[in-house]
């Protein structure tokens, strides 16, 4: 079986969040040569201290200049970022309130956790995406992930990750469903891949499931080591951690980061939005940022950003039928 990133790198010809019914056509040329004229206020549907923080906070600074008006940065966790996702989905379509999206925007809906079907939100652009690395407390007598599918394959292993049904929990239980070790398998739900990465340093899990770049400080400073990565290649941040099918374990599986606003905002400002934040994501410190922080930039714009969310929610219902996460309709 393929994870999810394996699928999404070649495009599917779904198309997700296209505003139901007829877009509004904003309120004239005017005012919308004066937008963004007001402060923007960028929703992070995770903690603070993870990825999708921390990227935003540093595009952020960016845009204010790019954009020229003021951006606040608010986190609004819970549900595996639905609580997040629908904050922005139901936010005044004026431009002034977007949201970061992460995948777990295509994984919720199946999950029943949130209604966050095709149709709930509009794409303004995609700027990241990274792999899913499984690391262990530098203690840990696991030096492989092959010693994480043995010792599962003997007794109950527990797993930190950002929360049931984020892309960190399907990201280790697709794994362990690919080496057979599922049931044996616990997931540990926290509220953020920061959380999660503390749990693992205080030895209250015996691995912890996070993006590469999450985990990467952990593993610079020797408390954590990492068993392998989900991506096609190796991460460039952790060169020396093998990936999963350089182990033989054929699952691939990460994460991405963009920007979404409500799905009845009119085209003219996703376009002005994209541009000032394409802007900002292009300019050489937040190259440089990103760069320096181990995240991998990989830009959609609003369109394509829409159809690759829209294949990714199709094939990750697939993914999470297998796996066992679809609830039972009662």
């Amino acid at each position: 079986m393929r994870g999810g990133w394996r699928r999404f790198l070649s495009a599917g010809t779904l198309t997700l969040f296209a505003a139901a019914g007829g877009i509004a056509c904003g309120s004239g040329s005017a005012s919308e040569a004066e937008f963004p004229s007001e402060q923007i206020e960028i929703v992070v549907p995770f903690s603070p201290g993870g990825s999708a923080d921390q990227s935003a906070r540093q595009l952020a600074v960016e845009a204010e200049e790019t954009c020229g008006t003021g951006i606040i940065v608010s986190n609004q966790t819970g549900g595996a970022g639905a609580i997040g996702f629908q904050a922005v989905a139901t936010a005044e379509p004026d431009g002034y309130t977007i949201g970061v999206a992460a995948i777990e925007l295509a994984i919720v809906d199946h999950l029943g956790v949130s209604p966050l079907p095709p149709g709930t939100v509009r794409g303004i652009m995609q700027y990241s995406l990274q792999p899913v690395a499984y690391g262990v407390p530098a203690d840990s007598e696991w030096e492989t992930i092959g010693d994480f599918v043995a010792a599962a394959e003997e007794g109950s292993v527990t797993v930190a990750t950002s929360g049931t049904g984020s892309i960190y929990h399907i990201g280790f239980a697709g794994m362990a469903e690919e080496t057979g070790v599922l049931e044996n398998t616990v997931n540990i739900p926290f509220d953020g891949a920061s959380a999660a990465l503390q749990a693992a340093l205080g030895g209250q899990t015996d691995m912890v499931t996070v993006g590469a770049a999450e985990i990467a400080p952990q593993v610079e400073t020797g408390d954590l080591r990492t068993l392998a990565v989900a991506g096609d290649e190796r991460a460039d941040i952790l060169p020396d951690t093998p990936t999963l099918e350089e182990e033989g374990i054929e699952w691939v599986s990460g994460a991405i980061l963009g920007l979404i606003a409500p799905p009845d905002t009119p085209d003219e400002r996703i376009e002005a939005l994209n541009e000032c934040f394409d802007e900002a994501r292009r300019s050489e410190s937040f190259r440089n940022w990103m760069e320096t922080s181990g995240f991998t930039q990989e830009y959609k714009n609003g369109a394509e950003f829409d159809e690759f969310l829209a294949s990714e929610y199709e094939n990750y219902g697939e993914t999470l039928d297998t796996i066992g996460l679809i609830p039972e309709e009662g």
